[in-house]
């Protein structure tokens, strides 16, 4: 469909987004065709017959208030569910128009079917989850040696069952059960750099590998023996067994590459290579990871990992990625900052750059890299699909 424009890729951008502005600001789309061919691919971003790049943005909560005119209210929208709810519909509403899909949730949650609050990772090791500057950040637990080792003796010794999980467990398990609700189950953390960094600061975990390593691997043991413990006792309340227990598991490591190839291999390594052993053992099992950063220096051992799920940062190219990550989806790598400051011609141009990347091998989903944010919006997601539409089939 390219040559509907009679354009070449290098000027394809300025072309589209030409095409855009004399249509009123949508660009040219067949919006019912789009959706019949990206059921198509998403369903194997790597096969053969699939029509087209599939996309991976279905835009986010945090669009709302931008894209609505709405002043930005993050802790309103979490805790008023009257009013999230209020701002999604309208929302969706324009979204149908622009891109022909309902993409935000209208359904309440019913305080009913909820198990109460189970503690996490975080709290084992004592961290206190605070709000601030938008968004909830872990509060530091420990700022030297001696502190550290506290915390290690107390996490050590912890009865994790009995700490994780709330007084009236038991009483709503059976209730929840009996309804056909299952406890939800332990398949995704913050990442090893990063939850270390949070629990002990980013210069005191460095240092403490380089110059203590004893204590270091101490910390690290103690953050995987934690996991695993805690992926079992909650698959266990579900029902499972090691046996029958759901595969797949993603970690959210932003702060990886802060840390040396040597200095992650030592730290973080082992703990991703035996929880993608224990819960991501067979070769069709998703092992995720998503770091907005600029973790290239890594990448080769995360290719060790078999890791086959990734959102990395923008720095990183499709080709790297592929080159240590043969049998990755990529998610990526349109720049955050890109979509959500409207550079119309820079999302048109990175979807061509990465899409002439991925086309030989596929495997390519066209997402973010990294997450979306406010300021994006729904006619910055047509634009992106149209550019798919008229720049990267695989059929043409």
């Amino acid at each position: 469909m390219a040559g509907l424009f009679n354009c070449s890729l290098e000027e394809a951008p300025a072309v589209l987004v030409k095409a855009m502005h004399d249509n009123h600001g949508l660009a040219p789309l067949d919006v019912e065709r789009f959706w019949e061919d990206q059921q198509k691919a998403i369903k194997d971003p790597f096969g053969r017959d699939i029509p087209q790049v599939p996309l991976g943005i279905r835009m986010s909560w945090e669009c709302v208030f931008d894209e609505l005119g709405v002043e930005e209210d993050y802790w309103r929208y979490l805790h008023d569910p009257d009013w999230a709810l209020m701002l999604n519909k309208m929302y969706n509403d324009k979204a149908e128009k622009i891109v022909g899909r309902r993409l935000l949730s209208e359904k309440r949650p019913d305080p009913l079917l909820q198990y109460p609050p189970v503690k996490g990772l975080h709290d084992v090791f004592g961290a206190v989850n605070e709000w601030h500057s938008g968004s909830w950040w872990l509060k530091q637990v420990a700022h030297n040696k001696d502190e550290l080792k506290a915390v290690l003796d107390r996490v050590e010794e912890m009865n994790i069952r009995e700490f994780i999980l709330p007084p009236n467990w038991e009483e709503e398990k059976a209730r929840l059960m009996a309804l056909g609700v299952k406890p939800k189950l332990y398949r995704g953390q913050r990442g090893p750099v990063t939850f270390a960094t949070s629990i002990y600061g980013v210069e005191n975990l460095i240092f403490l590998i380089l110059d203590n390593p004893d204590l270091a691997a101490r910390f690290r043991d103690a953050i995987l023996r934690a996991m695993l413990e805690i992926a079992r006792v909650l698959d266990e309340e579900a029902g499972y067994t090691p046996e029958t227990a759901p595969h797949g598991f993603q970690f959210n490591d932003d702060n990886c590459y802060l840390l040396t190839p040597e200095m992650y291999e030592f730290f973080a390594y082992p703990i991703l290579e035996a929880i993608f052993n224990r819960y991501c053992p067979l070769p069709g099992d998703r092992r995720a990871q998503h770091s907005d950063s600029a973790m290239a220096h890594i990448m080769p051992l995360l290719g060790r990992l078999g890791i086959n799920w990734v959102n990395f940062g923008p720095t990183i190219s499709v080709s790297e990625i592929r080159e240590h990550c043969p049998k990755a989806v990529i998610h990526g790598q349109l720049a955050p900052f890109t979509f959500s400051r409207n550079e119309e011609e820079k999302i048109v141009a990175e979807f061509i750059r990465d899409f002439r990347q991925a086309k030989e091998k596929r495997g390519l989903v066209f997402s973010t890299a990294g997450s979306i944010n406010n300021g994006s919006r729904l006619t910055g997601m047509r634009l992106i699909m149209s550019a798919i539409q008229h720049f990267g089939r695989y059929d043409d």
